[in-house]
């Protein structure tokens, strides 16, 4: 760390507690209690005395207090590492050009995994504007719901990544419902010498923004129970919060690498991936794309990555590429978004010696929710809750074991964005609409999901989404869709329908008319008699699930 003479420190008294035991608890018993205790009184010490109370720009200027301003903290693939100095300062130049051009409190971003991402969101958290990241992999109809739901008129992207993406057609129908784009390119020439004074003045005065930290910090984008996309409203406090349960856990230093390679409109790829590390003295490399299977291995030993995330299906594709000593420095490889499957696990332990941490979260909680660690790690649960969760389980007609996940926190979203107004969590429970068991270590178990989701490569699609648009292409006859598991992208969805004569071609030519992503296209048909219906005249998934696996 930076030396300083006389530095400033802050001592906090938590209130006094105890280790509580049984009467009968003797030996490795008792002592294992004890120990259990003790850790969660240190972790919850660790949260509790953290400053979640703050913007998440003001966070990054006393990172510089910690870490000095030559302090490396970023790179990508252009090879140019960049320090907190440069980072901060282009931060302040790009958010005085926005602040001095756009009147619009939300504004959306449609950028690469890079460090001029970063640098935007950050230099829209120094004036206090909301960035809104669109997942651009979505189909046109998706992106336009988010818009509309985030009422945004104006969006960033450029014109490098459109070109090298192929994105000419959703920029079109953006600009043809009114949306105005914004290309960094053209953007620059905006950044005159009186922007870039104002923004190293600020820079010298080290300004923070007048912002709370109950505050608005970003919109992410999901998907509903019904398949229209929600805005999920996140404030500085929640990111905040999320940070420091994380890293009350792990023993992450400024001497660690992080190696991003999801996406940022993902919150799992700026909760974890962009903002743990660039507040925390973590220097972080981005890349554009998980999917490179052969390169990111290559990049994660060049960089000498010693953290990475990612998903089951991300993590599969590095192991079938990946040379055996690529992935020597890494230290914690955790996956979440979809299930860990054991022939990915034990394949890293294996081939790589690394044993991979399995977690679990949803957008709404900023993201992470329970994790395992190197300390507490059950295999084939997703871990134990974060500090300072509160959970209850709600009792579901048909299943014993385990019940419907309520949680509540400091993570927690502000609420969903919807007519231009935030609808709250009611009383500060979200329901994370999973079955979950809980067992007597606290360790979680995943049973189901309560709403009909799949998940595929790591992207959430409603399955009751798919169905409407699907009944909408074959009209009267009764059909189904539901989800089995897929080795390549964890999940895959299956059609049954009593339709006999269904050309999968023309069906993907509908989904593509309707402007909704080939994701949603189920890749499988199944024909049968009759659709199985329960006695109150709905759909028996259950059984048209097991008729898919049987198929």
């Amino acid at each position: 760390f930076k030396t300083k003479i006389f530095p400033r420190i802050k001592i906090t008294i938590l209130p006094p507690t105890k280790i509580k035991l049984s009467e009968g608890d003797k030996g490795s018993v008792k002592r294992e209690k004890i120990g259990d205790q003790l850790y969660e009184i240190m972790t919850s010490m660790i949260f509790k005395s953290s400053p979640v109370k703050e913007s998440i720009f003001k966070s990054l200027l006393n990172a510089v207090k910690i870490h000095g301003k030559k302090h490396i903290i970023m790179e990508d693939i252009s090879r140019q590492p960049m320090n907190y100095k440069n980072f901060i300062l282009k931060s302040y130049v790009i958010g005085e050009a926005i602040k001095r051009n756009f009147k619009e409190k939300n504004i959306g971003l449609i950028l690469p995994n890079s460090m001029i991402n970063a640098l935007v969101f950050f230099g829209m958290q120094s004036i206090g504007k909301i960035p809104a990241m669109i997942n651009f992999t979505q189909g046109k109809s998706q992106i336009l719901s988010c818009i509309k739901t985030a009422e945004i008129s104006t969006v960033i992207t450029a014109k490098r990544m459109i070109e090298m993406l192929q994105l000419e057609d959703l920029v079109e129908t953006l600009e043809e419902n009114g949306v105005k784009i914004i290309y960094l390119e053209e953007f620059q020439s905006k950044i005159n010498i009186a922007t870039k004074l104002s923004g190293f003045f600020n820079y010298l005065l080290k300004k923070a923004p007048q912002t709370n930290y109950n505050d608005p910090c970003t919109i992410l984008f999901t998907s509903g129970s019904e398949g229209i996309p929600k805005a999920v409203l996140l404030s500085h406090e929640n990111l905040q919060a999320n940070r420091f349960q994380m890293t009350s856990l792990f023993s992450f230093t400024s001497q660690d690498i992080m190696f991003n390679a999801l996406p940022m409109f993902h919150s799992f790829g700026l909760g974890v991936g962009t903002i743990l590390p660039l507040l925390s003295g973590i220097k972080v490399f981005f890349y554009p794309s998980p999917v490179h299977y052969k390169i990111v291995p290559e990049l994660v030993y060049d960089s000498n990555a010693t953290i990475l995330c990612g998903t089951d299906t991300f993590f599969n594709g590095y192991a079938k590429q990946a040379n055996p000593y690529d992935f020597y420095n890494i230290k914690y490889a955790m996956v979440g978004a979809e299930k860990l499957k054991d022939s990915t696990y034990y394949q890293w332990m294996e081939r790589f010696g690394v044993r991979v941490l399995e977690g679990y979260g949803v957008t709404e909680a900023s993201p992470v929710i329970a994790v395992n660690t190197p300390m507490y790690q059950k295999r084939g649960s997703v871990g134990r809750l974060l500090p300072d969760i509160e959970y209850k389980l709600e009792a579901v007609p048909g299943i014993e074991k385990g019940g419907r996940l309520w949680i509540k926190g400091k993570n927690i979203m502000l609420g969903y964005l919807k007519d231009g107004k935030v609808v709250q969590p009611e009383g500060g429970w979200y329901d994370t609409g999973d079955i979950v068991d809980i067992d007597e270590n606290k360790f979680v178990t995943i049973l189901g999901r309560a709403k009909r989701f799949a998940k595929i490569a790591g992207e959430m699609v409603s399955l009751t989404a798919v169905e409407e648009i699907i009944n909408g292409y074959l009209k009267d006859s009764p059909s189904a869709v539901t989800a089995i598991p897929d080795e390549k992208k964890g999940e895959q969805l299956v059609l049954v329908t009593e339709k006999n004569d269904i050309n999968s071609k023309e069906m993907l030519n509908y989904f593509k008319e309707k402007l909704y992503s080939e994701l949603w296209v189920p890749k499988k048909i199944v024909t049968v008699d009759k659709l199985p219906l329960l006695g109150t005249g709905k759909v028996d998934y259950i059984k048209v699930k097991e008729m898919a696996e049987k198929q």
